[in-house]
């Protein structure tokens, strides 16, 4: 199943729920059933790293995490993907823009209560943002693996 993250510029919340989602696949030994990305909306951080204060959030968590490069969503990733899971309705605005309404749209906290995930890169509360997004990786996990 081929599973994408999605927030604006894809150097905070996507790919932290990427890699958090990999260490959850990793500690219920289902990698072999995901494959599992990050991209942004925007072109704007396309080939940085992750920003180092989320990045200071997944190592203070354990979770591991390798050198990233920010990449926008394109239409091959669309039409490969099983599930997109957007961060706030301003992502999901663009991928309408980008590619058209599409039932593979799904907002990250859908599973645990249907809240958008705010962007730490304007609040500064990257724990709080990170705590978020595992409960929602938990319960997307837990929904796909039933």
């Amino acid at each position: 199943m081929k599973i994408i993250f999605v927030c604006h510029g894809n150097i905070c919340r996507s790919p932290a729920a990427e890699y958090i989602f990999k260490k959850l696949v990793k500690e219920k030994e289902v990698e072999s059933h995901f494959e599992i990305s990050s991209k942004a909306t925007s072109r704007e951080e396309i080939g940085n790293d992750i920003y180092p204060p989320m990045k200071r959030v997944l190592l203070s968590n354990n979770v591991p995490f390798t050198r990233h490069f920010a990449s926008q969503i394109s239409f091959n990733d669309l039409e490969t993907a099983d599930y997109i899971f957007y961060m706030d309705h301003n992502n999901l605005y663009y991928l309408n823009r980008l590619f058209g309404e599409n039932k593979k749209y799904h907002l990250i906290t859908e599973f645990n209560g249907g809240h958008e995930i705010e962007d730490p890169w304007y609040t500064d509360r990257f724990e709080y943002v990170y705590s978020q997004i595992k409960s929602a990786c938990e319960a997307i996990l837990d929904k796909l693996t039933k």
